[in-house]
């Protein structure tokens, strides 16, 4: 009798642990993915006798890719899902030229920047700046109630 109760407690145990594992899993947060931008020069582009249509096409075919022209530099958002990537690891990627050689694209881009990283920093710039203005229309209210008789 002792052994079937503490068989039907097993069980229950057992039931209650497969369904605690599949059910933690189900709420588990997905990792963020990183957005980069990379700037470039049309000028060197030509130099190295590429375009952004060439670099995005190597890129594509492994992430989200946008690419952007028009008055200013020339600019390829990549989107790359849940990484530990930084723009120091994307800027070693090789990006084939219409030569046949190959360049890493740090040294192909004018700039590299990981927007994923700056959205935070400036989420925490505009809570600070928001912060101080509420500060100083408390300050102002306050100001203006002592000096009303």
């Amino acid at each position: 009798m002792a052994f079937i109760f503490k068989l039907l407690v097993m069980k229950k145990l057992a039931i209650l642990l497969f369904i605690f594992i599949f059910s933690s899993s189900g709420f588990a947060k997905d990792p963020e993915s990183k957005t980069f931008l990379a700037l470039f020069k049309s000028k060197e582009l030509k130099d190295y006798k590429t375009n952004l249509k060439d670099i995005e096409s190597q890129f594509s075919s492994f992430f989200s890719t946008k690419t952007y022209d028009g008055n200013s530099e020339l600019a390829l958002l990549i989107e790359i899902p849940s990484c530990d990537f930084d723009e120091c690891f994307l800027g070693e990627f090789l990006v084939n030229l219409g030569d046949g050689s190959k360049i890493q694209l740090q040294n192909l881009a004018f700039r590299l920047f990981d927007l994923t990283e700056n959205k935070s920093l400036h989420q925490t710039y505009q809570a600070m700046y928001e912060a101080s203005m509420a500060q100083k229309k408390k300050i102002q209210k306050s100001a203006k109630s002592a000096s009303l008789p």
